[in-house]
């Protein structure tokens, strides 16, 4: 039969050298959570950042390039228009328009992004952090939702001076070529937007998620206080 004796004293010296598991306090959990918060927008802050000069550096080469808008000018010459000098300096200022107005609404954005990450960084009381959060949430949505209407708006634009250059030159496609045309518009403008919505929800998804996942534990410690 097995030894039952035992000494007591062993036994509380033993259970006192166990391990016994850290315990967070509500304001450590908090601290975490704000500083994990603070991290999430900075990295959305840098991306757009970099989305920003990226584009503006894109512009600039195309600006300077040879080649520029060559593109867009071969197709209106397979819709029978003469591309005309005229036709090509307006088109590339209107082009041009585009892409300064498209790179100030990003830059915008990113002053916005930097104004709530520093909002952020310096907040000390929970209920304005959540709040804050919430702001910068809506902003990333803004965003988003207006690099979409950019697309419309730009995509609407240059159909219209499509149009409106035949129509100068009176130039009357036939049924099935105009359609042909504003077929492919709308298929090229579907398939834009849904890059943009898949680059969005991969690049900045992953963050707002766990962002998300904060706030919400931001919000039961509020709840609990």
């Amino acid at each position: 039969m097995a030894n039952l004796d035992f000494d007591i004293d062993d036994l509380k010296k033993s259970w006192q050298e166990q391990k016994v598991p850290e315990v967070y306090q509500t304001s450590e959990i908090e601290a975490m959570l704000n500083k994990k918060s603070r991290n999430y927008v900075k990295y959305i802050f840098w991306i757009s950042l970099v989305e920003f000069l990226f584009f503006a550096l894109l512009s600039i080469y195309t600006i300077f390039s040879s080649n520029n808008n060559e593109s867009f000018l071969n197709m209106m010459k397979k819709l029978g228009l003469r591309v005309t000098q005229d036709i090509e300096m307006n088109f590339g200022h209107l082009y041009l328009g585009l892409k300064i107005f498209s790179l100030l609404i990003t830059a915008i954005f990113v002053f916005l992004f930097y104004k709530n990450y520093r909002k952020i960084k310096i907040e000390c009381n929970l209920k304005n952090l959540i709040l804050q959060i919430i702001k910068f949430k809506k902003t990333v949505n803004a965003f988003i939702l207006i690099n979409i209407i950019l697309l419309i708006l730009f995509t609407f634009v240059i159909t219209f001076f499509t149009i409106y250059s035949l129509k100068i030159q009176n130039i009357h496609l036939q049924n099935s070529t105009i359609i042909g045309f504003y077929v492919g518009t709308a298929i090229s403008l579907a398939f834009g937007i849904v890059l943009v919505l898949l680059y969005y929800r991969i690049v900045y998804g992953i963050i707002m998620r766990r962002l998300n996942k904060n706030l919400k534990q931001l919000q039961k410690i509020e709840e609990e206080q």
